[in-house]
């Protein structure tokens, strides 16, 4: 009896010990990683996305943490350059030994770190892109919660067509972002039989914008579809305006939607972009509501879609260390979140599988009204 109890209490001993010895797990903490932009032209979606998180991730501390564990977020700043981001990575995988990373912003950022991610088999959740480089070919340790910039330019391009515009032009960002988006109004185009009608772009970081302003105008677009950034996007769409009888404007959604009307200001009016997430303003979503609660509680923040982005990533990634369960480890994570399927996090319903970690294909279509609101 006494051996069969010491027995018992070595392996509860031993269970506890391999429970803290995962890398970025603790008996009290779940340290996660960061790199986004947290200076810059893109700063604000970089902030956006880790203040919608650690919203979520604060009451959920608050209410003990997930089986005693509180949820650390640590972040690097990659001014949205991807040898930063890289070394940001590679310092969180060496130095900081993070369970996991999270919430990463932009495609150049992302691609950069996968390759060190792939090799430490690090769950690398909910980057900000919709990039297909992170979706094809499947990779274990990536989890996208967020529709393809492929479902983004399909609806756009169906709107547009419908309403019998055939001069599209593209103004893109000359990187793997911008070069994404690009193919996804080509592919959505040819299945239409039509062809772009003219291109600009842009450089990452910049908004010289005057030659990509000359060549599109040249084309003579009814409408363009912007792949850039906020600031940039403004900075075209403005001189576009100023140069009289201008287009209409579509962005996808990584040109961070609020952050584009106060770039804007009265030349908002009119633009259009799509949005992979649910309208941060209309609580007949469940979720919506609940961001609100906690998210705008200071006072001090107003709602925008960027941190209801990142508010949601967080709600699913909470449920995954829930079904991992208290024995805690990267693979654990892996196969708890695999097991999510229609899950509904208040209205916006999320899908994953051993066979696929894309999680949603949802896709909104707005317009800015003169107002500055949205109209969706």
């Amino acid at each position: 009896m006494r051996f069969n109890k010491i027995l018992a209490l070595s392996s509860l001993l031993l269970a506890a010990v391999t429970a803290q010895a995962e890398t970025g797990v603790t008996a009290n903490t779940i340290t996660l990683g960061q790199s986004a932009a947290f200076s810059g032209p893109a700063k604000e979606l970089g902030k956006g996305m880790h203040d919608g998180a650690q919203a979520y991730f604060d009451q959920v501390n608050a209410s003990g943490g997930v089986y005693g564990r509180k949820i650390i977020l640590k972040t690097l700043d990659d001014g949205y350059e991807p040898e930063r981001a890289s070394a940001n990575t590679k310092q969180f995988i060496e130095q900081d030994e993070v369970l996991a990373l999270f919430g990463y912003v932009g495609t150049p950022t992302s691609n950069a770190s996968i390759p060190a991610v792939s090799k430490a088999k690090l769950p690398f959740f909910a980057p900000f892109t919709g990039a297909q480089s992170l979706r094809e070919p499947f990779n274990r340790n990536i989890f996208n919660i967020r529709a393809s910039y492929f479902a983004e330019t399909e609806k756009i391009v169906q709107q547009i067509t419908t309403l019998s515009l055939k001069r599209i032009a593209v103004f893109y960002q000359n990187d793997a972002y911008g070069k994404a988006g690009l193919e996804g109004v080509t592919r959505a185009l040819k299945k239409r039989g039509i062809e772009v009608a003219g291109l600009g772009t842009v450089e990452r970081n910049s908004v010289d914008v005057s030659d990509a302003v000359a060549k599109i105008r040249a084309s003579k677009p009814q409408t363009v579809i912007m792949v850039s950034a906020y600031n940039s996007s403004a900075a075209f769409i403005k001189a576009m305006i100023a140069g009289g009888s201008p287009p209409s404007f579509w962005n996808i959604s990584f040109v961070g939607s609020q952050q584009l009307v106060t770039a804007l200001g009265k030349d908002a009016s009119g633009v259009q972009i799509a949005q992979v997430m649910p309208a941060p303003w209309d609580e007949t979503h469940a979720i919506v509501k609940e961001y609100r609660k906690y998210y705008l509680q200071d006072g001090k923040k107003q709602w925008d879609y960027v941190s209801m982005e990142g508010f949601i990533a967080a709600k699913v990634f909470v449920e995954g260390l829930r079904r991992a369960g208290s024995n805690l480890s990267r693979d654990s994570l892996i196969r708890a979140l695999e097991t999510i399927s229609h899950y509904d996090a208040g209205g916006y319903f999320i899908t994953f599988s051993p066979s696929s970690h894309n999680g949603s294909e949802f896709v909104d279509l707005t317009m800015v009204a003169k107002s500055g609101r949205f109209l969706h």
